[in-house]
């Protein structure tokens, strides 16, 4: 069958969106993990789908590049916003969206009927191993000292809906020999689940400078909850305050982070569709 499809990305965090209030997928975890090979396919960090919801304005399901299904995407969360109101699935400015994590609501900005910026309501980010989930004693594990990849760092665990692990560093991120210690980060004995790792360099007055290796998909050019859980980890170590907007700057381009006094994360940035064509799909047996 052919599938029709949209690229779409959040600062460079690119995904391949099927409406699936229109389009029926059998296997999305095969069809993510056959499209999302930038040699062989269309290219993305894997797969995301536009469904309806009993409960919300739209639902969102998302498959890393390896076939993984993820509990959700911050960046995602902004390109779906875009999607459903300039596509006319729904024409409000403020759009509730179920996800695996829970639901979340996003706030459009809208200019000349398109939608420029998209604020999403992360909810508030679990601390509690329990939760993330990871293998640590205690209440939290906020910049605590663990070996990885042949030596000690300090780390910072936080669920922003998928788990991540937060790592400040004076060593310049962009230095970091990503395709030898992302893979033992992600697949560390802590994480039973595996997790994203975020790399970053505090720059000064609010900004972060940061790179992640997302759980599934290897390095990604951002990635909304690890700027999310940059964030957090910044609040949590002392870096920065609740209420402070934060600028965070993965590879792709810049989101603006606060977590609020009275309660949750929020995140503001861009949304940009790239081009729409078809794929024929015959899922696997």
């Amino acid at each position: 069958m052919r599938i029709p499809f949209t690229k779409m990305h959040g600062i460079g965090n690119d995904y391949i969106y099927v409406n699936a209030f229109e389009h029926t997928m059998e296997n999305p975890s095969a069809f993510a993990a056959r499209f999302s090979d930038r040699h062989k396919g269309i290219g993305s960090d894997g797969l995301v789908l536009i469904c309806p919801s009993e409960t919300c304005d739209v639902k969102m399901r998302m498959f890393n590049a390896d076939g993984s299904e993820g509990r959700m995407c911050g960046n995602a969360s902004r390109c779906i916003g875009k999607y459903v109101y300039e596509h006319g699935i729904c024409r409000k400015e403020t759009i509730t969206m179920e996800t695996l994590s829970g639901v979340k609501v996003l706030h459009l900005t809208i200019e000349n009927d398109r939608v420029t910026m998209v604020t999403v309501e992360m909810g508030e980010p679990l601390l509690h191993p329990s939760a993330i989930p990871m293998l640590a004693e205690g209440d939290s594990f906020i910049d605590r000292e663990f070996s990885c990849a042949g030596q000690l760092w300090r780390g910072t665990a936080v669920c922003t809906g998928p788990a991540h692990l937060v790592l400040f560093t004076e060593i310049p991120v962009q230095e970091l020999d990503f395709a030898r210690i992302g893979p033992q980060f992600e697949r560390h004995p802590m994480f039973p689940d595996r997790v994203n790792a975020d790399f970053v360099n505090e720059i000064g007055n609010g900004v972060f400078q940061m790179r992640v290796w997302e759980r599934g998909s290897g390095e990604t050019m951002a990635c909304g909850t690890g700027a999310c859980a940059v964030a957090a980890a910044a609040v949590l170590t002392g870096r920065a305050r609740r209420d402070q907007e934060l600028l965070i700057r993965p590879r792709g381009g810049d989101l603006y982070i606060t977590w609020h006094a009275a309660g949750g994360i929020s995140m503001r940035g861009s949304a940009v569709e790239v081009f729409s064509g078809e794929v024929e799909w015959e899922a696997p047996v």
